[in-house]
């Protein structure tokens, strides 16, 4: 964890995540768990396990893959933030070929390259052809890296979001980007800050993707930041999305969230999910366990409307706040859990196949 600036005071909500993370820090430690001898095999999926996100060494540049890893730096309301794109190898055989974006935010105490690095996403988009934007949040505006989700009252959250948006703008002047494929996911406070993007720019977004972060509208300050994150504040989807904005234009959204989680309770995930689906209209289907191999199990609850899932909800039972399925030895990354990296794309990738 970086040590706290002498020309910068910690806001409340940094102090309190500093205080979290901490926790998160003792509460990660490798831990190997076996199920009893008499509850191996069937029966041991039914015993619930707490997984841990392993806070091992930062994660630091991402894994090699080909294709060209490139930084770049965006200006908009908030100021400058520094980004990194990965590009698909091959590009150049195609000059006309245009491509989908998937924009990546980090979480509290980690970069683009972290985040990379933790779902090996670029690994991903080499195989299926797709640009991974992974926008940078700087320490002057945030001391611990949050993305500035919750400072709503005063306006920063709402310049940030329009910052990352002058993001895609800069790298589609720059490079094939299909502006009609762009979808944007995140961790933690990226999650946050991907769903509040979904949510005031929602003719940008084919679909948004929020693994382990608070639900929109449940924050205004610093203040209100932490009970939000505990699961104790009413969402309110109308505080997020702009009066010109129709609710019922919400991008469909993917949620990911472990039951285990310490730093933000799961709780959000379900009143994230509850909440886009009123505003399409959509109806909850039954309840369903998936799970393969040994991965952690997964409750399963999709909304539908007109036979199309339009949110679908993804409760890993055991998993802490970590990234599902992650890198091995990293921090906030637990690679017993189901292939959040993978679910992300197979979700973004069927509404680009509906357009």
């Amino acid at each position: 964890m970086p040590r706290r600036s002498r020309l910068f005071s910690l806001s409340s909500l940094t102090r309190a995540y500093q205080r979290n993370l901490k926790a998160f820090a003792r509460a990660t430690r490798p831990v190997r768990a076996k199920a009893p001898a008499k509850l191996r095999g069937a029966a041991a999926k039914a015993v619930k396990v707490p997984a841990v996100a392993r806070a091992a060494r930062p994660a630091g540049r991402p894994p090699p893959v080909s294709g060209e890893w490139l930084a770049g730096l965006a200006r908009g309301p908030a100021g400058a933030r520094r980004y990194q794109l990965y590009i698909p190898p091959g590009l150049a055989l195609k000059a006309r070929e245009k491509l989908p974006l998937l924009v990546m935010l980090h979480g509290c105490g980690q970069t683009g390259r972290d985040l990379a690095a933790v779902s090996r996403m670029n690994r991903l988009a080499a195989r299926q052809r797709f640009l991974v934007l992974y926008p940078e949040q700087e320490r002057m505006a945030n001391a611990h890296g949050c993305w500035n989700w919750f400072e709503r009252r005063n306006g920063k959250a709402q310049a940030e979001a329009a910052t990352l948006l002058a993001a895609i703008d800069r790298v589609a002047a720059t490079h094939p980007v299909d502006l009609a494929r762009v979808a944007v996911a995140g961790l933690s406070a990226g999650a946050s800050m991907a769903v509040l993007m979904a949510a005031r720019y929602p003719d940008r977004f084919c679909a948004v993707a929020m693994h382990s972060g608070v639900a929109p509208g449940t924050a205004e300050s610093a203040a209100s930041a932490m009970a939000a994150m505990h699961g104790r504040r009413e969402a309110h989807l109308p505080d997020v999305v702009p009066s010109e904005a129709a609710p019922a234009a919400l991008p469909p959204l993917l949620v990911l969230h472990g039951d285990a989680d310490g730093v933000v309770s799961v709780r959000n995930a379900a009143a994230a999910a509850l909440l886009w689906a009123d505003a399409l209209g959509a109806r909850a289907g039954a309840i369903r366990t998936l799970q393969r191999g040994q991965r952690h199990a997964m409750r399963v609850t999709e909304f539908k409307k007109s036979g199309r899932t339009v949110v679908a909800l993804r409760e890993i039972v055991g998993l802490a706040h970590a990234w599902s399925g992650g890198a091995a030895k990293l921090a906030y990354s637990d690679p017993a859990g189901p292939d959040a990296s993978a679910l992300v794309w197979a979700f973004v990738a069927r509404q680009f196949a509906k357009l």
